[in-house]
């Protein structure tokens, strides 16, 4: 029995003679040298007039129709025609010619449908009040400049004087985009990304920009591309509006960006929505940053403690569930759908995580024993701690003659280091260097480091680094104090150390220092160093008995 073949789309309403109509346009073929013939132009006219409907026929190289589209007066919709993406060199070996009503051109639906899914021509025929067809108005890709329309839109009077070999054109299309988007260095070893980020406010958009590309940076990606949407509210569905992911979709598609990045935190939801839309890796802030301190986790406890917040983060997001496997077990009292494999999933990760918090609370007993021992020998206790990227390894680096790791990038050190310093008079203290703090810190990642960060309550003094030459500045102190006081360290003694002074303008440091309340230095020039150790020494030492 021969399966008879059914229009896709909107449907309902239709006479049963309008559906015997459409579906024999199943049995139609057009040469393949022909975008469309025009006996199946007018067919599709006239239907279209009949129903008030647009029509459209998806037809493949060889001019077979592999389905017939009813839309409404409006749009179509197209069905889902295989994976998303054809390849950057190949396109989908599909052509789409549908009717529009009101003589009108492409719209952007129908450009967004010919970029996103790679087809080889759309093409929009005018009728007039009788169905027959007049101007057809059409697109294919273009292989060229990423900063260009990646379409190029043709009009022609009529289909009878149609001049166009659809299969000529993919061929020479195809040979371009093979030469074109050949992968370079950069490509092979990295993946690129766009970054996406929606404010209320122009200025802090721009400013959570910046710190989302140098996060990304950080992470190694190559950012082909970025989005910054003002926007009162953000869109519960896709964070950006739907137009706005569409255009999304293009960019992506046009820069071969395998990767999205959002600078706010998306629900599991809103992450499965845009990630079923654009068919591509996407991540928000929280998990950049996790995977970068994955990336420099090198000790025992740091890597206890990345996992520990991927973890936490990555419970909520087990949604999948995989149906072959929702029946595990058999026999008298095991029959039923049994435990599936999502259940399974979230048992397991539940159970790592406890293990891990135990593993964590053993190391953290371990600390307090040294901790002790230090108290006990009376050695004084100075934490480095601050913005990231401000500068606290290389001021560490200074001031004790060390070689720990440092980089222009954010979190370039994560795991504590501790040495022993001597000031002016012969006096010695221990001072550590911290993981540095951005703003909105996950509050999972904040949650596994609290057993590291607890190192900072037993400190005598906590030098806060900032970066003076930032023009966020004061933005960024502000951000670690309240750190700091979430974590419960307002009452610790603290000294400001504006470092990277030699890259202010003259006059202005002092000036900075008057209204911040801070030392000026230099980590990398060992400039005001002596200044710094009076300071810390009048803190420690020379304090009176009711501060001590």
């Amino acid at each position: 029995m021969v399966e008879i073949k059914q229009p896709f789309g909107n449907t309902a309403g239709l006479k049963p003679s309008q559906l015997r109509q459409l579906q024999n346009l199943y049995n139609r073929r057009v040469r393949p040298w022909q975008l469309i013939s025009p006996e199946l132009a007018r067919r599709l006219g006239e239907l279209a007039r009949q129903t008030g409907r647009q029509i459209g026929v998806l037809l493949d190289r060889r001019g077979y129709v592999r389905w017939v589209l009813v839309g409404n007066a409006g749009r179509l919709v197209l069905p889902d025609v295989g994976r998303l993406r054809a390849g950057r060199a190949h396109l989908r070996g599909l052509r789409l010619v549908h009717v529009h009503l009101n003589d009108e051109e492409l719209s952007r639906d129908d450009l967004t449908d010919l970029a996103l899914l790679r087809l080889d021509y759309v093409a929009a025929l005018c009728v007039d009040r009788r169905g027959l067809p007049g101007r057809l108005y059409g697109a294919h890709l273009v292989p060229g400049d990423e900063s260009a329309q990646p379409w190029r839109l043709e009009s022609f009077a009529s289909v009878h004087d149609l001049h166009l070999d659809p299969l000529a054109l993919v061929q020479a299309l195809e040979e371009e985009f093979a030469r074109k988007t050949a992968p370079s260095p950069v490509e092979a070893g990295g993946e690129r990304a766009v970054l996406v980020v929606v404010a209320d406010r122009s200025a802090a958009g721009e400013d959570e920009l910046h710190e989302l590309r140098q996060l990304a940076r950080t992470a190694s990606l190559e950012v082909v591309g970025e989005v910054l949407q003002v926007r009162p509210r953000p869109d519960p569905r896709f964070l950006v509006g739907r137009g706005r992911l569409q255009e999304l979709i293009v960019e992506t598609m046009q820069k071969g960006a395998e990767l999205i990045v959002f600078g706010s935190d998306l629900t599991p939801a809103q992450a499965r929505a845009i990630a079923d839309a654009t068919e591509l890796k996407v991540i928000d802030r929280t998990q950049l940053i996790l995977d970068i301190f994955a990336r420099r986790a090198r000790s025992r406890d740091g890597k206890l403690q990345v996992e520990l917040a991927q973890l936490r983060y990555r419970l909520p997001r087990l949604t999948r569930e995989d149906g072959g496997l929702s029946r595990l077990t058999g026999g008298i009292g095991g029959r039923g759908p049994g435990e599936t494999k999502l259940e399974i999933d979230r048992r397991r990760a539940r159970e790592r995580i406890t293990r891990l918090e135990a593993e964590i609370e053993r190391l953290s007993r371990r600390r307090a024993v040294r901790r002790a021992r230090r108290q006990h020998n009376r050695v004084p206790v100075i934490s480095i701690v601050g913005y990231t990227n401000a500068g606290k390894s290389t001021l560490l680096n200074t001031l004790t003659d060390s070689r720990v790791f440092v980089e222009n990038r954010l979190f370039a050190t994560l795991d504590p280091t501790s040495r022993r310093l001597r000031f002016p008079r012969e006096r010695e203290v221990i001072i550590t260097d911290t993981v540095g703090f951005i703003r909105d810190l996950p509050a999972d990642l904040l949650a596994a480091f609290r057993a590291t960060l607890e190192e900072l309550e037993h400190a005598d003094l906590l030098l806060h680094v900032a970066d003076a030459s930032d023009s966020r500045c004061p933005e960024q102190i502000e951000t670690v104090v309240g750190v700091l006081e979430q974590l419960g360290l307002a009452g610790v003694p603290r000294l400001l150390v504006l470092n990277k002074c030699d890259r202010l303008e003259d006059g202005r440091g002092p000036d900075l220092a008057r209204r911040l309340d801070g030392v000026l230095v230099s980590a990398t020039r060992r400039l005001g160093l002596e200044q710094l150790l009076q300071a810390a020494q009048a803190l420690l030492w020379d304090r009176p008995a009711w501060q001590s």
